[in-house]
């Protein structure tokens, strides 16, 4: 049942979003900016649940409180393509800073460039990067939520993390508050594998880190708070699931938790 309902799932999401793209193009295009945000908001609302229907599987988000007014830096844990849409529905007017090669995909550009994603050739540096800033400070300047990945890619659960320094930069030139977010999506949507699993999504939005620290110390942090918080969902979702095929890097963080200090459920 579980390759059936993948199989299925799987169908149905690309058609959603293909359908979708085509068939309201004409409407988004002509929309203002921020109010054609609807519609892949929408979008995103819609995958959450054919995901529940057909795969059995449900989220929650704890901590919405702690989402600042205005401008932020929004930083969740990477791990499945679910974490890159099941979240902007809760986010006001969120801007990527993608590759640019995203850009060039047809239809998919065309909706990232109306909302002003900021592309980025990863291999520049110097003034491409210089100009990324400018843009990122651009559109923060009207009220926007800046997503970035702390750790560049996705990353198995449980997986050793290894954080990319550059959100350390962008905290320090930029001045605003930093919110980690810790979850464990790719329990039930895995990279690499077309298969799907049931059960129950806990994402965790963890207080924002306000401005004004030293990068090295915020960067530490950042680690810190963020992986204590994976590592109480990781500890709860497999306790909550026990049907869950568990990946190895998930099976062995268990076992360094078990010889630690218990990590205990957050109240």
């Amino acid at each position: 049942m579980i390759i059936l309902r993948s199989v299925l799932f799987n169908t149905l999401f690309y058609a959603n979003l293909i359908i979708r793209m085509i068939v309201l193009t004409p409407i988004y295009f002509l929309m203002p900016r921020k109010a054609a945000y609807a519609i892949p908001k929408a979008w995103a609302k819609s995958s959450t649940w054919l995901m529940e229907k057909i795969v059995g599987t449900t989220f929650e988000v704890e901590g919405l409180e702690n989402l600042p007014k205005g401008s932020f830096i929004f930083a969740p844990k990477h791990q499945s393509f679910w974490d890159t849409f099941a979240l902007l529905p809760y986010l006001d007017d969120p801007v990527y800073i993608l590759k640019r090669e995203l850009m060039w995909i047809p239809l998919f550009g065309w909706y990232a460039g109306k909302q002003r994603m900021i592309p980025v050739d990863r291999s520049a540096r110097g003034k491409v990067m210089f100009d990324v800033l400018k843009r990122t400070r651009e559109e923060l300047a009207t009220g926007r939520q800046l997503i970035i990945y702390p750790e560049g890619t996705r990353r198995p659960p449980g997986a050793e993390p290894v954080y990319k320094y550059g959100i350390a930069r962008m905290y320090r030139d930029l001045g605003i508050p930093v919110v980690a977010v810790a979850m464990h999506p790719g329990l039930f949507w895995p990279r690499r594998t077309f298969r799907k699993y049931p059960g129950h999504i806990k994402v965790r939005i963890l207080p924002p880190i306000e401005p004004g620290l030293d990068p090295d110390v915020f960067f530490a942090r950042l680690i810190e708070e963020t992986e204590k918080a994976s590592d109480q969902l990781l500890v709860e979702t497999i306790a909550e699931n026990p049907h869950l095929p568990i990946p190895p890097t998930a099976a062995q963080r268990l076992a360094e938790i078990s010889k630690t200090k218990p990590v205990t459920a957050a109240v």
